[in-house]
């Protein structure tokens, strides 16, 4: 009788650790590594051209919040690029009800460190830190960022015109 209650006991145990193992949420140690780029906007259009540069030690936060109280920050953390203007946060847990984005923060790029908040209102880079939404990869992919020269580089006209672009980033007519 000892036996057979030990064995309900035990299976009793099994079956709730499969069933919140199961249930597709991160739990601690299981970890999310959202990654992205900065680089030097140095045609001030907001997106890469030909003409933009990787920033090495640039800072970015991930910040996530409470999608019902954006005042309630669940997680913050910062990270800094590398020599290829990439940088790496590892996040343990599941965010899923949280609304997530990487912002920059500063720029170790004295010629480049322009970030005006109205203007670049879209910089914020939204992530998902969930197991939740279909995505099984551990890695979380943020959209590259760019800082900004106080005055874009001589040679952006030209590299927009490529591009089929005027020097305000707006399409040309044909």
């Amino acid at each position: 009788m000892a036996k057979s209650n030990v064995f309900i006991t035990v299976s009793s145990v099994l079956c709730l650790l499969f069933s919140c193992s199961a249930n597709g949420q991160n739990t601690v140690g299981e970890e999310l590594i959202v990654q992205g780029t900065v680089y030097c906007d140095t045609c001030d259009v907001q997106f890469v051209t030909r003409l933009s540069e990787p920033i090495v030690g640039a800072t970015v936060r991930l910040k996530c919040m409470d999608s019902n109280n954006p005042k309630n920050i669940t997680l913050e953390k910062e990270g800094t690029t590398d020599q290829n203007g990439q940088y790496r946060i590892v996040v343990d847990g599941d965010h899923a009800e949280e609304v997530c984005e990487v912002v920059p923060i500063k720029s170790s790029k004295e010629d480049c460190a322009e970030w005006d908040e109205s203007k670049h209102l879209q910089q914020s880079a939204k992530i998902s830190i969930t197991n939740k939404n279909g995505i099984k990869a551990r890695l979380r992919n943020a959209s590259p960022m760019g800082f900004s020269r106080k005055q874009p580089l001589p040679e952006c006209p030209q590299a927009l015109k490529e591009i089929g672009l005027k020097p305000d980033g707006t399409v040309l007519d044909e």
